[in-house]
């Protein structure tokens, strides 16, 4: 399957999420053509909140049509004050309120949950000492996230330092259900 003609979703929470996620796929070759984005509207709820109730919607979606289409479900959403494991587990409860099965390791469904908020990530990615209990200031604009994102392409396929967040390593390894 090669990526140019993945059709993908990506289900996130915010504008910066979203250009953090536009900027990867279409740095891995992605069409953005054939990208979707699903973010909160604006004033409506908290954007986690959104996220976890698209999601069973999105991976019913997703499962209905893998078997004929060439399609990936991409999901961004902050841990906030929980864990990664905790988030990931609300998500797979969701399935469960919805009678689904949990996702399933060959499905090219990848959840990425940056630990307290995206901004962790981006500010190590400019090469910033971080912990993932700090919450990071926001970008003036999205797009200045675009040069630590091209880092982190090619940091993912050789390796995370090993003083990267531990969700960001996490998440190097969700990206290897999509490609």
């Amino acid at each position: 399957m090669t990526q140019r003609k993945v059709r993908v979703t990506v289900l996130c929470e915010d504008r910066q999420q979203e250009v953090f996620a536009r900027y990867f796929l279409e740095k891995r070759g992605f069409h953005p053509r054939k990208i979707r984005y699903l973010l909160l509207p604006k004033g409506t709820q908290s954007g986690e909140q959104y996220v976890r109730e698209c999601y069973r919607t999105e991976v019913k979606a997703y499962r209905s049509n893998k078997n004929h289409l060439s399609i990936a479900l991409i999901v961004l959403i902050d841990a906030d004050n929980k864990s990664v494991a905790e988030r990931l587990n609300q998500l797979d409860s969701a399935l469960e309120d919805d009678s689904q099965a949990k996702r399933q390791e060959h499905e090219k469904i990848a959840v990425f949950v940056p630990k307290r908020n995206i901004e962790t990530w981006i500010h190590y990615l400019q090469e910033e000492t971080v912990d993932e209990e700090t919450a990071y200031q926001k970008l003036e604009k999205e797009g200045d996230c675009k040069p630590g994102v091209e880092k982190l392409v090619n940091q993912c396929d050789r390796g995370l330092a090993e003083d990267a967040p531990p969700s960001l390593h996490t998440a190097c390894s969700e990206w290897q259900r999509i490609i």
